[in-house]
């Protein structure tokens, strides 16, 4: 399951009965890291490694997001820094500047922002607000078209958390909003990731898969009612369905990805010329 998954620290109100925010789907997340050079040492991980490395190199979406938060400021390399700190290695570094601060790709992998885990079963990945990190399910990411659509699904997750008060722990609505625009806008209701879950339709189908999805994903990490999560999203969806940045358009393929990353850096430049 490619849904993005947002978490909060365990102990925050929320929820119909007493909730973990769903960090009962990610385990590793309370246990001790392993190093660098343990972690490699599976299969896993390694290839979770190596397929995260080839979406942020050659992947419009993830491209689009990381330079439209770049262009905000929250960047370091190939990520973002919403609290302005970095870590490479054991070395901890502060910005304050917005001046590009460049890190050898290797050390992407040690950065606190991305973790490669083993997760529950049904996840493919997940954001994790807490600590600004995104995690990818190393046991559940089996290909790399799998990997594109997490990546892209949890960095709009990220960027809505940079560019907006978004309280992810208490206010379903926020959750609603980042689950639509995530699957909205990262491709997971492309027709061809939608044929290949055997579910077709016409008029109207990409919002019903948006829809879809985005309450599946609130009932994985909230302990709401389905009746809870599907007004939650019914309440936001016009809103945050045509709210379409930093895309400016649905990329309904990696052709209109491209397209789409192709007219931001225009509109960039064309801004720095005014």
């Amino acid at each position: 399951m490619e849904d993005g998954k947002t978490a909060s620290p365990p102990g925050a109100e929320g929820g119909e009965e007493e909730d973990d925010f769903g960090y009962r789907l990610f385990p590793d997340r309370n246990k001790e890291p392993q190093s660098f050079l343990v972690r490699s040492l599976f299969t896993f991980h390694n290839r979770c490694q190596v397929m995260l490395r080839m979406t942020l190199e050659t992947n419009p979406y993830a491209q689009l997001l990381i330079a439209a938060m770049k262009q905000s400021g929250w960047y370091v390399n190939y990520f973002i820094l919403c609290s302005n700190i970095f870590i490479v290695g054991d070395q901890q570094s502060f910005s304050s500047s917005s001046q590009t601060l460049f890190v050898p790709f290797s050390t992407v992998f040690n950065d606190r922002h991305f973790s490669c885990e083993n997760c529950d079963g049904c996840v493919s990945g997940g954001f994790d607000s807490a600590t600004s990190q995104i995690v990818l399910c190393q046991n559940n990411i089996r290909h790399q078209s799998h990997m594109n659509r997490v990546v892209a699904h949890e960095l709009i997750h990220a960027f809505d958390h940079c560019r907006a008060h978004v309280d992810w722990f208490k206010n379903v609505k926020h959750l609603a909003c980042s689950e639509i625009r995530a699957a909205n806008l990262s491709g997971d209701c492309t027709l061809m990731n939608e044929i290949a879950r055997f579910k077709f339709g016409l008029k109207g189908h990409h919002q019903t898969c948006v829809r879809d999805r985005a309450i599946r994903s609130i009932l994985a990490v909230r302990k709401v009612s389905r009746e809870t999560a599907e007004k939650a999203v019914d309440e936001v969806f016009d809103a945050c369905f045509n709210d379409l940045e930093p895309f400016g358009r649905i990329p309904h393929s990696k052709t209109d990805a491209k397209r789409a990353y192709k007219d931001f850096l225009n509109r960039d430049r064309y801004t720095a010329n005014l």
